[in-house]
């Protein structure tokens, strides 16, 4: 098992994107969730093996278009997985993060 963790920074006023609600899924079950701090950081979706996930992000208050952004991945190995989110009104990035 390895641990995972999650933060937005709205790229458009260059500042950590709070109080996003966050979600953590595998296939249709959800594991954990949780809403960003101030500093845009949920620290601790808890423990995941190895396999599939999704991340849901409730972005509606920072993007008109992008209400929603779900990133998937996979946990292939027992390092720490840190997914964030770089949001603006009409873009989205993200990479896999230490």
């Amino acid at each position: 098992m390895t641990t995972l963790s999650t933060h937005v920074l709205d790229t458009g006023s260059g500042r950590p994107a709070s109080g996003v609600p966050v979600r953590l899924l595998r296939g249709d079950e959800v594991l954990a969730q949780g809403v960003t701090d101030a500093d845009g950081r949920i620290g601790d979706l808890g423990d995941v093996q190895h396999g599939s996930y999704r991340l849901e992000f409730d972005t509606s208050a920072h993007s008109d278009f992008f209400p929603l952004v779900e990133i998937a991945f996979v946990v292939g190995d027992d390092r720490h997985h840190h997914v964030p989110l770089l949001l603006s009104p009409f873009a989205y990035s993200t990479y896999r993060g230490s």
